[in-house]
């Protein structure tokens, strides 16, 4: 028995369309506005955090001119303030990096729609963190191991 197949044209093919994000105009503007505002907060503390902790040399930071050898303990709490600084810096640069790709979700219209599964994030949790790529359900899954964040 020969089987018939049905011809597709070009018609019939739908291309998959990422879905576009469920919040107004009016809203996505304010997310945005916000976004803008914590990324330029985060830019400032990390430059501030710079400033105190990488270009000032401890003589600087402490005052002291003389020339007493500087205790063990000292210079202990200096490398853990020195290593903290640096920990938090990193963290907050991965912030930014999350609100940039929220910014870019913006932009391309699917702002709000979880990465995970498709569905719009609600809202209260955009307000809690506007750079959410995921849903709450979807993160739950996630710090639960039932699946995996996506790249």
């Amino acid at each position: 028995m020969a089987e018939k197949r049905k011809k597709t044209s070009k018609k019939d093919v739908v291309p998959e369309q990422a879905p576009k994000s469920p919040l107004s105009t009016k809203e996505i503007a304010a997310f945005k506005a916000m976004l803008m505002e914590r990324r330029r907060e985060i830019q400032q503390n990390v430059h501030e955090i710079e400033g105190e902790t990488l270009r000032k040399s401890r003589l600087d930071a402490s005052g002291d001119l003389s020339s007493m050898p500087i205790h063990m303990a000292d210079l202990g709490t200096d490398n853990f303030q020195q290593e903290f600084s640096l920990g938090l810096m990193d963290s907050e640069r991965k912030l930014i990096t999350e609100i940039d790709d929220a910014l870019h979700r913006i932009e391309a219209g699917t702002y709000g729609i979880c990465e995970g599964t498709g569905k719009p994030i609600i809202k209260a949790r955009l307000e809690a963190q506007p750079w959410a790529r995921y849903s709450v359900e979807y993160a739950r899954m996630m710090e639960q191991g039932q699946v995996r964040e996506l790249d």
